[in-house]
Parts: structure tokens; C-alpha cells; sequence
């Protein structure tokens, strides 16, 4: 079953893709001049809205557009209509593999209470229309700094510094790149989806992140490493035993800002201050939970307080036992898109390659590019596997599967590794030296930090 999901193309996403990246090419040139193909092109996207709830404000705002009025309600039912198509391939694609995997997901519950309003979100939505206007080619320094002043005043409200953040990164993106037009190569759908997802976070009324404390067991399957310059991210997929007796997939990420010149393996000292986290990914151990919030999308806010570790767990025998009954969470409006989908699976009785699996009779890509260095998984680990605990990501039009953790055969001897192993320090000789030696450097930039903020 699942490789005839994996096999199968969804009718009409190159369709609902195509009609996107007619919008995102009026972005790149600028919604300032709208000629007659790119204006063909937004009448094409209102036209795939007929008979649709969208259908009268998405026809009235592209028509204003093009007719040369650009306000912030017109680019919100802009950045909506996007959101909706990039849904519809989100929802076709995640129901396909859920009926593969018999998967049961729950419904959408009803949105909490609004995060909050104000100024500071019309600061933003300013912003991104002058964004929109220029277009990208017409982002130099002075238009990419721009924001800067609402990003500073949007992190000082707890409300809103979840759109300051995403500001923050997307502004960091254009001030590197700027001026713009000297670009060979323009990251348009990415800079399409950053600019749309912004827009509709910084709408008055956008609903808040709804959660309530649970407790159970939390059983790892996988970790998945995000190392960004200046920030280290660990995010944690398993499953939750609740006192009822459902096991729920949920998903669990710890946080620490870093400098740039810490990477690989000592990156998971920035994450110190999580030590019931990491000794559970260090130990493959699980994690008994009281009262830790978890969110309708499935995330645990990660509290060290409510967690205590239990006894040690073997996440391939759990994913073998447990995952195929497991209970997904709905996704969240503004998830919906193809680039979030990363679903827990367990691949076995496959032949492994270079860079793909065969399920016998269908290849499913492997990707490499997302083994972090701060685990032991490498390329040649991963191919001489017999069994992968991974997360489906669906990428350039196809499925590929990014690997949580493997068992393998080296040299005769049967081999098991995780991304999250070296959690508490590389276990491998070679990596520890190099790590030890990376590690001072960590211990020096700490001290003087402290010694500035002691001052």
C-alpha cells in the first residue's frame, strides 16, 4: 500500500502549482508592473476560485491589482488565495499516504482566541506591501532594512514574536542578497512562501497556537536536527501513551542561539539547559510526562519540569509495535503546505542504493542533504541499512524519505545509529577528539558572555 502511494501523482497539483508560480512571478517583477502576461496569469488564479467561498474577494482584489490599486486587504486575499492552493496539494498528498499507512488523523478542532493586534502588526503588513510593490528584483538595501524597526518592536511583545521571527529571517535573506537584480538565480517560491506566510500571521485577529497539558509516556522515535547560523534546533518525533490508552504521533523541539562558528557535534552543548531532553535522545530513553502543554497540531511545548526520564526503549521495536495504530494530530492552517508534510514512518525489506531505497518495485529517494553532522548517520551507513526509522517529506515533486535512524550491517556486524546519539557527546573516537577540541571554544565564548552581561 505504501508503495502505490509513493508511486501515485495526485490529479491536478501540477495544476494548483502552476497557477502559484504565475503569482510568484508577479512578485519577483513587482506588483507596480503588472503587464499583460503576468496579468493573465493572476486572472487565471481568480479564475481557479469560481464557486469557491474565495471566489467575489479574490476576483475583486486581483482585478484591483492589476488595475493598479495595492492595499493590505488586496495582498491578504493574495497571499490567502496561495495558502489555499498550496492546502489543497498539502491535504491530497497527506490523505493519499495516511490511507497507505492506515494512518488515523484527527479533525481540526476550533481556533483559539486571536494572539493579538495592534499597530506593530500594521507595521509589519506595511512592510511586506512595499516588499510586494518593488518586487524582488527591485529589493535593494534600503527596501530589505526596511522592517527592521517592527521586527525590534514585534520581539518585544510576547504576542507577536512569532511573526518577528519569520520577519526577522526572511529580511536577513534579502539584506544578504541585496541588490536583488544582480541575482542569477532568485529563491522565488521560498521568498513566495516566507511573504505569504507573513502576511496572513500579521493579520488582525489571526487565531493563537491553542494547547492543554497532557500527561503519558513519551516514547523517541527520531530526532530531527535543524542547524541554522545562528540557532541549533532538536525536534523530537514519537509517540505518546496516554493514560487512556491512545498513542498519539506528537513532535517535541528544544531551541538555543548560537554563533556561527559552532557547528557539527558541539552544537548540542547550546542545548544545556535541556537535560532530561537530550539524556533521553543520548540513552534512547523514555520520557514519563505530567501536565506538559501539547498543542492541537501535536507539538509538546517542552518544559524540562514536567519531564522525568524512565527506562530505556528500543525505538525500532516501538515503531514495529505501536506506530501503526498511532493517532495523527491535524495540521494547522498555516501548515498546510507540501514543504511541512514530514510523517513518521519504519521502511523495511528494502534494497538500499547511493541515494534511494527500492520497496520493491518503487524507488523512493533518500535525502541525504538533511543528515546533520552533529549525528553519527552518514551516507554509507544509510546505504548499507536493512531498516530506517525516517520522516516522508514530499520534495521537488516527489517523495523522499530523511532518515531518523537506521540498522545496518558493517563489516559482518549488525549496526544501529540515531541522529540523536551524540546528544551528550560523539561516541565515535575520531568525532570525540575533534568535538573536544570545538567543544573549548563553546566553554570560552560562554564565559565571555557572561562576563559582558555581568558588567
Amino acid at each position: 500500500m505504501l508503495a502505490d502511494a509513493l508511486r501515485a501523482h495526485p490529479s491536478d497539483v501540477d495544476e494548483a502549482f502552476t497557477l502559484v508560480d504565475g503569482l510568484d512571478d508577479a512578485l519577483v517583477h513587482g506588483l507596480a508592473r503588472i503587464d499583460e502576461e503576468r496579468a493573465a496569469a493572476l486572472e487565471s488564479l481568480a479564475a481557479a476560485f469560481t464557486g469557491s467561498p474565495l471566489a467575489g474577494r479574490v476576483t475583486d482584489s486581483i482585478g484591483k491589482i492589476i488595475a493598479g490599486t495595492v492595499t493590505d486587504e488586496h495582498l491578504a486575499v493574495l497571499a490567502g488565495a496561495r495558502a489555499a492552493l498550496a492546502g489543497a496539494v498539502h491535504d491530497a498528498l497527506l490523505g493519499g499516504l495516511d490511507e497507505a499507512l492506515g494512518r488515523t488523523r484527527e479533525a481540526l478542532s476550533a481556533p483559539a482566541a486571536p494572539a493579538g493586534s495592534g499597530p506593530l502588526l500594521a507595521g509589519g503588513r506595511s512592510w511586506l506591501r512595499e516588499l510586494a510593490i518593488a518586487g524582488w528584483r527591485g529589493v535593494d538595501h534600503e527596501v530589505a532594512g526596511g522592517g527592521s524597526q517592527v521586527v525590534q518592536a514585534l520581539l518585544a511583545d510576547p504576542a507577536g514574536r512569532r511573526l518577528a521571527v519569520l520577519l526577522d529571517g526572511f529580511a536577513a535573506e534579502l539584506r544578504a542578497t541585496a541588490p536583488v537584480a544582480t541575482l542569477d538565480r532568485i529563491p522565488v517560491r521560498r521568498w513566495a512562501d516566507l511573504w505569504s506566510r507573513a502576511l496572513l500571521l500579521a493579520q488582525e485577529g489571526f487565531p493563537a497556537v491553542a494547547a492543554a497539558p497532557v500527561d503519558g509516556r513519551f516514547l523517541l522515535l527520531g530526532v530531527d536536527l535543524h542547524e541554522h547560523p545562528t540557532v541549533f534546533r532538536a525536534q523530537a518525533h514519537g509517540l505518546l501513551e496516554t493514560p487512556g490508552g491512545e498513542v498519539r504521533l506528537v513532535r517535541a523541539s528544544v531551541a538555543a542561539a548560537k554563533v556561527d562558528t559552532i557547528s557539527g557535534p558541539s552544537a548540542w552543548r547550546m542545548l544545556a539547559g535541556f537535560p532530561v531532553f537530550r539524556a533521553a535522545l543520548a540513552g534512547r530513553r523514555a520520557v514519563e510526562i505530567t501536565g506538559m502543554p501539547l498543542t492541537t497540531a501535536g507539538d509538546l511545548v517542552w518544559d524540562e519540569s514536567c519531564a522525568v526520564l524512565g527506562e530505556a526503549v528500543d525505538p525500532f521495536a516501538v515503531a514495529r509495535v505501536r506506530l501503526g495504530t498511532a493517532i495523527a494530530a491535524p495540521t494547522a492552517p498555516l501548515d498546510r503546505h507540501p514543504a511541512v508534510i514530514a510523517e513518521p514512518v519504519l521502511l523495511e525489506g528494502y534494497t538500499a542504493g547511493p541515494e534511494s531505497f527500492d520497496l520493491g518495485g518503487v524507488t523512493v529517494a533518500v535525502d541525504l542533504d538533511r543528515l546533520p553532522e552533529a549525528g553519527p548517520l552518514t551516507p554509507a551507513l544509510v546505504a548499507a541499512s536493512t531498516a530506517c526509522l525516517g520522516l516522508l517529506r514530499w520534495d521537488a515533486g516527489r517523495w523522499a524519505v530523511q532518515p531518523l535512524a537506521v540498522q545496518a550491517v558493517v563489516r559482518k556486524k549488525p549496526v544501529v545509529a540515531h541522529t540523536g546519539d551524540w546528544a551528550h557527546g560523539p561516541t565515535e573516537a575520531k568525532a570525540a577528539k575533534a568535538e573536544a577540541v570545538a567543544g573549548t571554544a563553546v566553554e570560552v565564548l560562554r564565559e565571555r558572555a557572561g562576563r559582558l552581561l555581568r558588567k
